[in-house]
């Protein structure tokens, strides 16, 4: 239904004078901590702003109907909301904006985000998850607009899974039998973005529990909504969504002011009651909303608002219709309030100062004792003594201090001293490693799980095989595997394209959707992003979703989540949330521009993070998938496309076998050169291995299976220190993942001072592969390519044994 709240009527609406003039409070409190905020910005305490003023009734509206076990997916306006839940303080608010990096100051990012960006912590300090019932949730916000939609559709997802699927209504710290609701808030500019639509179409499909908030207050910065959307109306766009009345399908829509608290009362107690008990979607677009700050502090909305619109917003701004209707109804004298919004104002500035205090003393202290060491005689000369006590003087002067700014004058003064051997260079030193070390701390961890349970920690368990492990296809492999994975947990739920009722495009997940049934195993639309996206919000609720993409060339649809939302939770939140994600895809060798993607390099340096896995058979690809399910992180696998129909014996302990992550495996031995390689390559540099030795060379193969992480036992480097010659061959394109490994093995792992010879690549042409076999050849490695540019490597040592032959210019 959709449905266009009346406003300013209270005849069916008992609200109780103390609760509206609290409400009233805390909606001027978040106010002055905008109005505040910005002043620090501009004054150069802070370096960005971004507040919620002027959302600040319907935000407390919501919070009204937001239980403990929900959970919420928001952006950047949703300062009011968090304190009306009691899951942020101004302070912390100010914590944040001054990038106060203490978790216990700034609980959200630790100061790794900037201002308005929020996250309940749902780990412990081991790892461990808490008790989702007994509080608020929130997803951890991110910038990117329309990006929270995707995990929406999971969050709200998991509570159909919850209350359907009996075999989970064990886990009561994550659910009460599915009663939970997501709620999503976004602007009214960022629905124009494709996630936002292709986000709400899955959360109808899925009837997921969802109320999705829409805050329009006419402008997505300086664009109006004419220029944003069709007719300029989202709700208007919307009303296809729209449930008919009896039925199950489609959205609760409800338009309503956002001025107007008595209607955004009623119209979030309805939404929020039928999305618990029926499990009916619901959008809420509230209208006339104000931003009397514009969009941030990098501008003024005076240059691109009108006089009458500006004129406008004063009117409608949702504090000063409340206020006027709390003076109507005889709820409050103007004296009364004047008296309350002078307190509360009051109260923000001590606030903000308190929290000042506590982040910038520190930096303060650090920073005395760096100038008192500098004055302690630093320097064995008049010039040097001239030079220290000017950066000393430097130092001090900074009316705002940062660490940076101690860090460049440990440096200077370091320049300085550099000829000295004095205690004072060396108190130097020690404070600059120290505050190194305290930087590396704030900022550089839990980029991957720092928890006993992370994947990295599961030890390998080889495939057990008997005279009768049977040979079978690649896939059959595969659907053992994951039939073990769901019997034995039933927080594995499967999904994805082609996934349910065929069983996947190759079989490997052939009978399961009959065996486990339609929500343990389950088809999805064309829709990669929010495939993602569901996999993360279940992942945040406790389950353990394997999703799938159905090939890898389609993950860059999703790559934008992946990288900017589910690869940096761990560490944006320091620890405090984390989605173990299982993704599923397959690629390489296979003839086609679209089905034969090997676009590694461009993922694993936009996904770190998560774990970037490349099997070269379907028995290794089961075993990374067992470990994976063992730890807490997310991590992509990536599947060989022509290895489906390939035999292989399968393990006895199918269900047990791990592979360990960041250990290549040796493949072929050999002295005379070592070829790393991974994927479908390992079977054509097997190929190439056979022709070479016919010559007389003998290489050494290296799998390297995991791309992230790489080679943690320095394998590979034990490799060339036998052979002294290294060959790196991948499907990538040039300068692609080939130049990874050789920097990871050259560079970071001091490969250099092992080589006999120039380091070498081999690697796809600069373009996509090409359709047909002969298309295939010309587009990447083949076994002759593999051949030849080893032969010329050796022809390199032994000139007369190893002749150049198959080239016209040879001789």
């Amino acid at each position: 239904m959709i449905y266009e709240i009346e406003t300013e009527d209270t005849a069916d609406t008992k609200l109780d004078a103390d609760i509206i003039l609290a409400d009233y409070r805390l909606a001027w409190m978040s106010r002055q901590a905008s109005l505040i905020g910005r002043r620090e910005v501009l004054s150069g305490k802070a370096k960005f702003g971004i507040f919620g003023d002027g959302k600040e009734l319907p935000q407390i509206a919501l919070a009204k109907v937001f239980r403990p076990g929900d959970f919420r997916s928001g952006y950047y306006r949703d300062q009011t909301l968090m304190l009306a839940l009691g899951q942020t303080t101004v302070e912390q608010l100010f914590a944040q904006l001054y990038a106060h990096a203490d978790v216990a100051a700034e609980p959200n990012m630790a100061g790794r985000s900037m201002n308005a960006h929020f996250a309940t912590r749902l780990l412990d300090e081991s790892g461990h998850w808490r008790d989702q019932l007994a509080q608020p949730n929130t997803s951890a916000d991110v910038s990117p607009t329309g990006s929270q939609m995707p995990r929406l559709v999971g969050l709200g997802y998991a509570s159909r899974l919850y209350r359907h699927l009996e075999d989970l209504h064990s886990y009561t710290r994550f659910s009460d039998h599915g009663n939970e609701v997501a709620f999503g808030t976004i602007g009214n500019a960022s629905t124009a973005e494709g996630l936002f639509w292709e986000a709400v179409n899955a959360i109808g499909v899925l009837q997921a529990p969802v109320v999705l908030s829409i805050w329009d207050d006419e402008y997505g910065i300086s664009v109006p909504n004419e220029y944003q959307m069709t007719k300029g109306n989202i709700s208007a766009l919307l009303s296809g969504f729209q449930r008919e009345e009896g039925t199950q399908d489609g959205f609760d829509i409800y338009v309503v002011p956002g001025w107007d608290y008595p209607a955004l009362r009623r119209t979030y107690e309805r939404a929020a009651t039928i999305a618990r008990q029926q499990h009916i979607p619901a959008i809420v677009h509230v209208i006339e909303l104000t931003q009397p700050q514009g969009h941030s502090t990098s501008g003024s909305h005076e240059r691109y608002k009108s006089e009458e619109r500006l004129a406008w917003e004063e009117e409608h701004d949702c504090l000063a219709k409340m206020r006027a209707w709390m003076l109507q109804e005889g709820l409050a004298t103007a004296e009364q309030l004047d008296d309350l919004e002078y307190d509360v104002k009051e109260e923000v500035e001590e606030i903000r100062l308190k929290a000042w205090r506590a982040y910038i003393s520190p930096i303060r202290e650090d920073r005395q004792a760096v100038a008192d060491i500098l004055e302690q005689g630093c320097g064995n000369s008049e010039e040097q003594t001239k030079a220290l006590a000017k950066l000393r003087r430097q130092l001090l002067n900074q009316p705002t201090p940062w660490r940076r700014d101690i860090m460049r004058t440990l440096r200077d003064a370091l320049i300085v001293l550099r000829h000295d051997d004095s205690p004072c260079r060396q108190q130097l030193v020690r404070w600059k490693e120290r505050l190194d070390e305290a930087g590396r701390q704030r900022y550089s961890t839990h980029l991957y799980s720092q928890s006993g349970q992370a994947a990295t920690h599961v030890e390998e368990v080889a495939p057990v095989y008997s005279a009768d492990s049977p040979r079978v296809a690649g896939f059959k492999i595969l659907n053992a595997a994951f039939d073990a994975m769901l019997a034995r947990d039933p927080r594995v739920i499967a999904f994805g394209e082609d996934v349910g009722e065929l069983g996947d495009v190759n079989q490997g997940m052939a009978g399961l959707q009959e065996q486990y049934g339609r929500l343990r195993v389950s088809d999805t639309g064309i829709r990669e992003a929010t495939i993602v996206g569901q996999a993360i919000g279940m992942a945040l609720r406790g389950l353990r979703p394997l999703a799938e993409i159905q090939y890898l060339d389609y993950v860059l649809y999703a790559l934008q989540i992946m990288s900017d939302d589910l690869a940096t939770l761990h560490w944006r939140t320091r620890g405090g949330q984390k989605a173990p994600v299982i993704l599923r895809t397959r690629g390489h060798r296979l003839e086609g521009i679209w089905h034969s993607g090997s676009l590694m390099a461009g993922i694993i340096h936009l996904v770190r993070g998560m774990h970037v896995l490349v099997p070269r058979n379907m028995t290794q690809a089961a075993g990374f998938y067992n470990t994976l399910l063992l730890g807490d992180e997310p991590g992509l696998v990536v599947e060989v496309l022509n290895g489906y129909r390939v035999k292989e014996r399968l393990p006895d302990n199918i269900d047990q076998m791990t592979v360990p992550l960041g250990v290549p495996e040796v493949i072929r031995a050999g002295d005379d050169l070592t070829l790393v390689t991974y994927g479908a390559l390992c079977r054509i540099a097997q190929q190439a291995a056979d022709l070479l030795n016919d010559v007389g060379i003998e290489i050494e193969i290296i799998d390297v299976r995991s791309l992230l992480p790489f080679d943690r036992p320095n394998i590979i480097l034990h490799s060339l220190q036998k052979t002294g010659r290294i060959l790196f061959v991948d499907e990538d394109v040039p300068g692609g993942t080939s130049a990874y490994m050789m920097d990871e093995v050259i560079q970071k792992r001091g490969g250099f001072w092992w080589l006999d010879g120039e380091p070498h690549t081999l690697t796809s042409q600069p373009h996509r592969p090409a359709y047909g076999s002969d298309g295939d050849y010309w587009s990447k490695p083949n076994a002759t390519d593999i051949f030849e540019r080893v032969y010329e490597i050796m022809n390199e040592v032994d000139p007369a044994r190893y002749p150049i032959f198959f080239r016209a210019d040879a001789d």
